[in-house]
């Protein structure tokens, strides 16, 4: 029998489901085949009917023709309201329960949300059902700034846990099962943990560690996955935080999987989730109006996934192999791969469809390499660094994605040969300061609320920061808001600035003043209004 006449079936040891290969070598997860919003939403498109309801161009009647040209008129025609056989995202009961209760299945979780607000929402809308006015959380200080929000709007008081740092890399890693340990033991009150796993460059805490440690403190753990929703399809992959014990878990299934922009789900097991708190605080961070194109993206793409996901993170997987080996034999390049973390305690795996490429022995910062790549070459990252540049392989890039990528690089190494000069890497940074497992004395919400005055930095050591300031590189606030600002970390950011880093979030990029709480009588810090 040959290859095209082929068909039978596996169950995926990793996530327990069925599948089917067929005769045409697609891959059918058994229930798995159907998509409830997607299908509903082009019956509704196709509808001949009167529009008397938003929006306000009528199925794209009313649109300028500048964006019929750019969107066309099917995709206008789709952008519906929530109209009854749509359903409604807040109290779902057809269409939309069925396609989110497929996507539980798919990801392995029990229950499962539609996001059309990114998984910003779902990171502040986690940080909401579990918290409340001074309830602490445990978050390590590279969250993303979704969960400082989520802070803010709760009134909770985040313990800071630092992640480790491989300063031979200039690269922020994981959080260790010890530290998390440590700052439990220390603050025993905690309401919640959070974690953030896979990092930006693809970096995979040890969660099941890290779980059991919160477990048995009776406590929730929230897993920030938003650049790992395809773990669950292919056992190359690192294994996904639901499968490892978290208990609630946000992915950005736009980031890697094929939905649109801005739509992302949220994921639950078990039963340390208040789920009636949970949707109160979805209400309260989610559009009143979402958009059905995002919605129907991700129905599809969780089909795409579940019928034939494994076969395409299997290509995805080797092209991004290729890239990895190819671009390391490239002089004045070296591609991060497992080799170089092995002994920190916060890495348990990698990620190996993200690329990221120290070229600072071409001479270049990342942010240079970049510009080059992108304006000359055609050739994008997605994240450019001092050091690095950080491309993620998904299942839409071709193997000709892939050699152009390559091609650039090596055009690039070619260019910095030829100008006969000595290479010199950009200076080593200075040491990322230490830090240790903090409870600010101002929470973020209060820091937001109150008055701020601009010092200079002379004026500023001892006062609390009314700014979250970053050095990059390794891209952990140096100081958060809230925090009383110390000469060391100031010293950081001036000499991480002057040899050639860069900093973010401070109002004077100079870093001549910084912004400072305001004291007002008593001592007391003043709020505005």
């Amino acid at each position: 029998m040959g290859l095209q006449d082929a068909s039978f079936s596996f169950t995926c040891s990793r996530c327990d489901l069925r599948y089917n290969i067929n005769v045409d070598g697609d891959v059918s997860q058994t229930g798995q085949t159907q998509t409830p919003i997607l299908s509903a939403l082009q019956a509704s498109a196709q509808r001949s009917q009167a529009a008397f309801y938003a929006p306000g161009h009528k199925r794209g009647q009313g649109a300028s023709s500048q964006l019929r040209d750019l969107l066309g008129k099917e995709t206008l025609q789709a952008d519906l309201p929530e109209l009854p056989e749509l359903d409604n995202l807040f109290a779902p009961e057809g269409v939309i329960l069925e396609a989110q209760t497929l996507a539980a299945e798919a990801f392995g979780a029990e229950q499962t949300y539609f996001l059309a607000n990114g998984s910003t929402c779902g990171l502040e809308a986690a940080t909401l059902a579990t918290c409340g006015p001074g309830d602490k959380i445990i978050v390590p200080r590279n969250v993303h700034r979704s969960v400082l929000a989520g802070l803010v709007l709760a009134g909770a008081m985040p313990v800071y846990v630092p992640p480790d740092y491989a300063p031979d890399l200039g690269l922020a890693l994981g959080v260790a099962p010890g530290t998390i340990a440590a700052a439990l033991d220390q603050y025993a009150d905690v309401r919640a943990v959070l974690v953030v796993s896979p990092t930006y460059h693809g970096v995979c805490s040890d969660l099941g560690a890290i779980a059991s440690l919160v477990h048995n403190h009776g406590i929730p753990l929230i897993v920030d996955e938003a650049h790992g929703p395809h773990f669950a399809f292919h056992p190359e992959l690192p294994t996904p935080a639901l499968a490892q014990g978290a208990d609630l878990v946000v992915q950005s299934t736009h980031k890697v999987l094929g939905a649109l922009t801005q739509a992302s789900m949220l994921h639950t097991r078990g039963d340390r989730i208040d789920h009636a708190r949970l949707q109160a605080a979805l209400q309260i961070t989610q559009s009143t109006s979402p958009s059905y194109l995002l919605l129907a993206s991700l129905d599809a793409a969780r089909h795409q996934m579940a019928t034939v996901g494994q076969v395409l993170l299997g290509q995805t997987l080797a092209l991004a192999q290729r890239m990895r080996s190819t671009l390391a034999t490239i002089p004045g390049l070296e591609v991060i791969d497992q080799g170089h973390l092995q002994g920190y305690p916060s890495v348990a795996a990698l990620d190996l469809t993200r690329l990221t490429v120290d070229v600072s022995g071409l001479g270049l910062s990342g942010l240079e390499a970049d510009d080059i790549l992108h304006n000359q070459l055609g050739v994008t990252a997605e994240l450019p660094e001092l050091r690095h540049l950080t491309f993620i392989v998904s299942l839409g890039n071709t193997p000709t994605d892939g050699q152009r990528c390559i091609d650039g690089f090596r055009t690039l190494a070619q260019r910095q040969e030829q100008r006969g000069k000595e290479v010199v890497p950009p200076s080593s940074l200075p040491a990322y300061p230490a830090q240790p497992i903090t409870l600010p004395s101002v929470s973020p919400r209060q820091a937001f609320f109150a008055q701020s005055v601009t010092v200079t930095v002379a004026e500023a050591v001892g006062r609390l920061s009314a700014e979250t300031i970053s050095a990059y590189p390794p891209g952990i606030p140096t100081l958060v808001a809230g925090e009383p600002i110390t000469a060391a970390a100031l010293d950081h950011l001036v000499t991480t600035r002057q040899q050639g880093g860069y900093v973010t979030g401070c109002s004077d990029a100079s870093l001549a003043t910084l912004k400072v709480l305001a004291l007002g009588k008593g001592g007391c810090y003043e709020q505005v209004g």
